[in-house]
């Protein structure tokens, strides 16, 4: 396909998706879950197909084609071509430039449907009515509707249990449009992001991913040569004599380099980048709707603050005929004045233009709010849901599926764990108070993440089935002072099984019979 083709067919299809809005209206209706799943599995395909066409004809490295064509330096060009060559240079560039940017906002629009399928998956499944099989939307999809038993039959079962988070769906850039998106954040927005970005990109202790070695030995016909070679991180401890079994044993060493690799906890930019929006935008809705409900409750007078922030906003934008237009000053002077002369009107300054003392202490107040509650309630969110993801998926689940977060990693080291040090006590009370959002103030979870990666190396080879949501649950239980009712309630799952995956904790870590203690002996094998 001609690259201008392709570059047009790409923008024409970003620009669809664009266009069309996201509804979850009814979404726990199986024939809106699935028209909505199946929507965005089409065009998740299409968008892979058009990375790969874009990937065959050179788009990951749109600028090497500059150092073959329009790139003479001066003294090669002609005077009389030096006008020419620069519009050359000029055009080519134009190109490679659109080239970079249609591929970053396919591989945006990429990640963002697969964070909205993944939540999708996450909130529903079928379950056949002859044999009660269960199979996920991507298995009823792929299977056409019908169970292996032949039945064509299904109902639509809600997984209250998993971690999923539908309502950031229509916030994901789906479209590839993550610049723009990010542009029309709030002053507190753009902090909020901010924040969220530097959870996702925690980065664990950096770990050796190749060895460049510059080796010097004598070749057949006994010259001297000089090589740069490239091992991979498995020959870390014996690169030596590796260099030595390939090139001789009189090789000489005489630079040694190791490339480290630090992966953060989302090791992908765009889906970090998507994750991080949708979120910051989804809790700016949330804010919109229960900040009013939150100062109300906090200030001494709500209705004066709301007048306040009218008359600043009136004059905000204000331009004054009878001033320049270029003249800034001149403007700022006149703003500054107008709002002065309202708030005496309204008795909000003093004879002297001071403003008095309880204005500027709810102004003060609600500053607090914002900076240390409002700011932080994406962060605390997102956190929270990774958290359960963590504690409530098995090692082997979030191996082989990408779950509700794309390119997460499988288990977090120490270093990654870091950001899971933090409470929001203060944001998790608002939250539980103004919202449906359920979420329970769990004191050092990474330790919990700890103890739960600590335990799924204990079980790994054994063939004991658990619940790992109500396992979750139960080191909750078992590590924190937090009441059984409570964590229920927050994991949507009954007591009974968290007090069945109690037991099974218990019954791993200090096995009573003898014959207990030789299974666990042999897993730990």
């Amino acid at each position: 396909m001609e690259e201008s083709v392709l570059v047009n067919k790409a923008e024409k299809y970003l620009k669809e998706i664009s266009n069309e809005s996201i509804s979850l209206a009814d979404i726990d209706n199986f024939d809106n879950f699935k028209t909505l799943y199946f929507k965005l599995d089409d065009r998740l395909n299409f968008l892979q197909d058009l990375k790969e066409d874009m990937d065959a004809q050179g788009y990951t490295t749109p600028f090497t084609s500059l150092s073959r064509y329009g790139t003479k330096s001066v003294a090669e060009v002609a005077l009389d071509e030096v006008g020419e060559n620069s519009r050359h240079n000029q055009i080519f560039r134009m190109k490679a430039n659109a080239k970079k940017n249609i591929l970053d906002r396919v591989k945006s629009a990429i990640d963002s449907h697969k964070i909205a399928i993944g939540h999708l998956k996450q909130f529903g499944y079928v379950k056949c009515d002859s044999c009660y099989k269960k199979y996920s939307i991507e298995e009823y999809r792929n299977m056409k509707a019908k169970c292996s038993c032949g039945c064509e039959s299904f109902t639509f079962k809600i997984n209250k249990e998993a971690t999923h988070r539908l309502e950031i769906i229509p916030y994901l850039p789906l479209s590839g449009n993550y610049m723009v998106l990010m542009s029309q954040f709030s002053n507190y927005g753009r902090e909020s992001l901010k924040k969220v970005l530097n959870i996702l990109k925690q980065e664990r202790k950096g770990v050796v991913k190749t060895i460049s070695l510059v080796i010097r030995f004598k070749d057949e016909n006994n010259r001297l040569v000089r090589k740069t070679v490239t091992l991979d991180s498995e020959y870390v401890n014996n690169y030596e004599e590796e260099v030595r079994r390939i090139y001789g044993s009189r090789v000489r060493i005489e630079a040694l380099r190791f490339h480290r690799t630090k992966p953060a906890i989302i090791d992908d930019k765009h889906a970090r980048t998507a994750l991080a929006i949708a979120y910051v935008r989804y809790c700016e809705r949330i804010i919109h709707d229960i900040k009013d409900d939150i100062l109300k409750r906090k200030l001494s007078d709500f209705k004066r603050i709301k007048n306040y922030d009218a008359i600043i906003s009136e004059f905000e934008n204000q331009t004054p005929d009878f001033i320049d237009r270029y003249d800034v000053d001149a403007i700022e002077v006149w703003r500054n004045s107008q709002i002065e002369n309202k708030l005496q009107s309204f008795n909000y300054l003093d004879k002297f233009g001071n403003m008095v003392r309880s204005l500027k202490r709810d102004l003060k107040i609600r500053d607090n709010i914002y900076k240390s509650t409002l700011v932080n309630i994406a962060s605390c969110l997102i956190m929270w849901d990774m958290f359960r993801y963590y504690l409530t998926t098995s090692y082997n689940s979030r191996k082989i599926e990408s779950g509700p977060f794309p390119y997460i990693r499988v288990e977090l080291d120490r270093e990654q764990r870091k950001v899971f040090q933090t409470t929001y006590t203060n944001v998790i009370k608002i939250l539980n108070e103004f919202t449906d959002i359920k979420i329970i103030p769990v004191y050092e979870m990474d330790l919990l993440l700890y103890e739960k990666f600590k335990f799924e190396k204990q079980i790994k080879n054994s063939n004991i089935k658990f619940n790992h949501v109500a396992l979750g649950a139960a080191l909750i239980s078992e590590n924190s002072g937090i009441g059984l009712e409570e964590i229920s309630n927050a994991f949507n799952i009954n007591e009974s099984k968290i007090k069945k995956e109690i037991k099974n904790i218990e019954h791993i870590k200090n096995p009573k019979s003898d014959k207990s203690k030789k299974f666990l002996d042999l897993i730990k094998k």
